[in-house]
């Protein structure tokens, strides 16, 4: 992207957290056991409303009636696959837009299938780490369990592969955050290396882009601001931090007082 556009990234972003905070969005999460705690405070803090929905008697109803919706496959059953897809199948028909996190899915042949058939329905946007973007893209990968043994330049291509092939957003993030939709992308410089050591950062992340969807329908901008914010966010708490624990709720309290003017147009990257 040229400067001047990044500078419009920026300024977007930036009115999409303000405008996020003013309207509090409702956003359905179906997420695994060991991420739904820090998601929902994650997405408290940021200003955003999150329910924890997941059983195929409701999630469909659910879905239709929230503003956005997220799908992370990390702790997996039939049962909540069924939900998942219920959930996902209402979302489309409501027009809402909806998140996947594809968690380990190249690992066993139950997240193999219940991948695949989430992806025939359409994701807007899928967030995952640079192993399970080059999978899913039908590459070869490092990948082990749910830990990326890739960086994310060498899933560039992949991704890029990906959100032509499937009309979607593609964003992998690490140690430099990439966004692409098959036109435009972007890097996010940001965070800290000590984000890898918390439990479920990245399913909060995949969370809180739900929420900046769920207010900005390009998908792309939305993915981005998310990014951003999460990546600034993790900045600023990792000059107060001493360790994994510290950080984990500082992070919570960063996020809770950025504000949009907050957000450095240095962390957008051509």
């Amino acid at each position: 992207m040229s400067n001047s556009s990044l500078t419009d990234l920026h300024a977007a972003s930036q009115a999409c957290l303000a405008y996020m905070r003013a309207t509090n969005p409702l956003v359905h999460c179906i997420t695994n056991y060991v991420a739904m705690n820090i998601s929902a405070n994650v997405l408290l803090a940021i200003g955003a409303s999150p329910a924890m929905v997941h059983s195929p008697q409701e999630s469909g109803e659910f879905a239709a009636i929230a503003s956005a919706l997220t799908i992370n496959i990390g702790t997996l059953s039939p049962h909540w696959v069924m939900g998942m897809k219920a959930a996902a199948e209402a979302a489309n028909s409501a027009n809402k837009p909806w998140v996947l996190d594809p968690v380990a899915h190249f690992a066993t042949a139950l997240r193999r299938e219940a991948t695949q058939e989430l992806m025939a329905l359409n994701p807007s946007i899928i967030r995952g780490n640079a192993s399970e973007i080059m999978a899913l893209a039908g590459q070869k990968s490092a990948g082990q369990g749910v830990d990326a043994g890739d960086s994310v330049t060498a899933a560039h291509e992949a991704a890029r592969a990906l959100a032509q092939q499937h009309d979607c957003v593609v964003a992998v993030t690490g140690e430099i955050d990439f966004v692409c939709d098959g036109q435009r992308d972007v890097q996010i410089a940001g965070g800290s290396d000590l984000m890898p050591k918390i439990t479920a950062m990245g399913c909060s992340l995949t969370s809180m882009v739900g929420a900046f969807v769920a207010v900005e329908r390009d998908p792309f901008l939305a993915t981005a601001a998310a990014l951003a914010v999460y990546a600034e966010a993790g900045a600023r708490t990792a000059t107060l931090a001493k360790g994994p624990g510290s950080f984990a709720w500082q992070f919570l309290d960063q996020l809770a007082s950025l504000q949009p003017t907050d957000l450095s147009q240095q962390r957008f990257l051509a």
